[in-house]
């Protein structure tokens, strides 16, 4: 099967299909302490070694809430747009599992703390499009079962039993592999911003599960219209997906074999799906239990979660600057395109780093250092620019240097990798290595007169191909080793050669 013209289009043998997409975000709450208990949370302890008697499930333990995860659950909500509950419930979700040391799960139902919100996402060519949220909850992890200590054993580890997460479900509203993870980018950033998650993937801090279907082209837009998902086809949950790449991976593989079963006259059973990364395909794992199944009740040691609304609102005058309005702030206050306020607001600590740097000098220019530079050699050693060796400072006196005419933009790339060695800062290194800029057009033009008293037929060629200039602008840069002022150079160019 290939992609038809409409990248929400699959051609499959029968004909064209369409993928519906909605994810289940699992977001751990950062707090130090669990959601209904006070054992640490933390990566990197030893096994069982940050389980309370609650975590483990001793007789008699009750569960205590956590405020301030309610707090962390309220301010997400805020951030996402959403309708704060005032008054919710914490449920038992009755299942069994090894790890599960309950064997059920304190989580809520039917009257979670955060209700419908939306968050708008920026596609790779700059349109944009609105994913509704459907409800954030709070509920508690479950522990680890390692199955590669013992051949002939599983264990289990507590550590993470009863940490804090937010569950975020969203609308079917993402059409294609590359929305899901622009959504799952844009979510994971504005959960860092608010400070309310870490957004470390890479450690399960927040994982997606995907919920994939397909359907003939028309039927979205009926399901849009009646709300009534008879018109979609049955989905397939993918549990646990923890990377952009493999969230898209895991939608592409998924659609297609859910495509080519109907193509073969089968049908799809709902279920819960592994997708495995070596090879690149979804595998069953359990036929997905129905809401009924898992028994909910409301949970008998915890009362009704009643928040006061004069609390509500003093959380949502400390909200920081969200990322959509901060782009927005960028573009009309220093003058970026779109593209490049994008690149700085994907974490809070580059727009600072931005603004530092920008103070007093040419913003567009910073960004472009900031944005090129700094950020290609961070990233070439895995680095976010808030472990960046080279200070704000440094790359606003690098930016100052060009404005002044000290050095080109060409010698510039010179200094910076110097800087980046670690060789001191900008000033230091044009003094120590004499690269200050030729500003002197005596010198400058008595270069322009060696190159064309040696090079008369390329000089005369010039006036009837002016766009052989630039042959001679390279040799008067060559000739001064980069130094000469390119802008000196072309104006005392045009003016010898007779070029308009």
């Amino acid at each position: 099967m290939t992609e038809a013209t409409s990248s929400k289009v699959i051609q499959g043998r029968t004909g064209p299909w369409e993928i519906v997409l909605g994810l289940e975000i699992h977001a751990q709450v950062a707090s130090k302490s669990k959601l209904f208990s006070g054992a640490a949370v933390g990566f990197g302890a030893g096994p069982n070694e940050q389980v309370s008697l609650v975590d483990a499930a001793m007789p008699g333990m009750l569960p205590v809430l956590n405020g301030f995860c309610v707090e962390q659950a309220v301010k997400t909500g805020l951030g996402l747009k959403a309708q704060i509950n005032l008054k919710s419930r914490f449920d038992r979700k009755n299942y069994f599992y090894p790890d599960l040391p309950q064997g059920y799960q304190i989580s809520q139902f039917d009257q979670p703390i955060v209700g419908e919100g939306v968050v708008t996402v920026e596609r790779d060519d700059g349109t944009t499009f609105d994913v509704r949220i459907e409800r954030l909850h709070l509920e508690q992890d479950a522990g680890k079962s390692l199955h590669d200590q013992d051949p002939n054993a599983t264990y289990v580890d507590l550590n993470r039993a009863g940490t804090a997460l937010m569950e975020i479900v969203s609308k079917p509203d993402m059409r294609t592999s590359e929305e899901a993870a622009a959504y799952v980018k844009k979510l994971r950033t504005i959960l860092v911003y608010l400070g309310t998650c870490d957004g470390d993937m890479e450690k399960g801090n927040l994982r997606a599960d995907v919920n994939v279907s397909v359907c003939r082209p028309g039927a979205y837009e009926k399901f849009r219209e009646t709300g009534s998902f008879s018109h979609l086809g049955t989905r397939c949950e993918i549990k646990n997906v923890n990377s952009y790449r493999y969230i898209q991976q895991a939608i592409e593989y998924e659609a297609r074999r859910q495509i080519e079963i109907l193509e073969d006259g089968g049908k799809i059973d709902q279920e819960t799906r592994l997708f495995d990364p070596t090879k690149g395909e979804t595998r069953s794992m359990r036929s997905k239990e129905e809401a009924h199944d898992y028994r909910y009740f409301p949970d008998p040691d915890l009362l009704p979660l009643v928040l006061d609304p004069a609390w509500v609102k003093s959380i949502e005058e400390t909200l920081p600057e969200l990322p959509d309005a901060k782009k927005a702030r960028l573009q009309s206050q220093y003058g970026l395109s779109a593209y490049d306020a994008g690149v700085l607001i994907i974490e809070s600590d580059r727009a600072d780093y931005f603004e530092a740097a920008a103070k007093g000098r040419d913003a567009k220019l910073v960004a472009n250092w900031v944005t090129n530079e700094l950020l290609s050699k961070l990233s070439a050693g895995g680095h976010e620019i808030a472990a960046s060796p080279l200070p704000s400072s440094d790359i606003a006196q690098l930016v100052e240097l060009i404005e002044n005419g000290t050095i080109s933009s060409k010698i510039a790339k010179e200094v910076f990798e110097h800087m980046w060695a670690g060789e001191g800062r900008p000033a230091e290194i044009v003094e120590k290595r004499g690269l200050v800029q030729i500003n002197d057009t005596g010198a400058i033009e008595k270069a322009i007169d060696d190159l064309i008293a040696g090079n008369p037929d390329k000089a005369e060629a010039v006036k009837d191909k002016p766009q052989a200039l630039g042959w001679f602008v390279g040799q008067v840069m060559k000739a001064t080793g980069g130094k000469a002022n390119p802008g000196t150079v072309n104006e005392l160019l045009r003016k010898k050669l007779g070029v308009e």
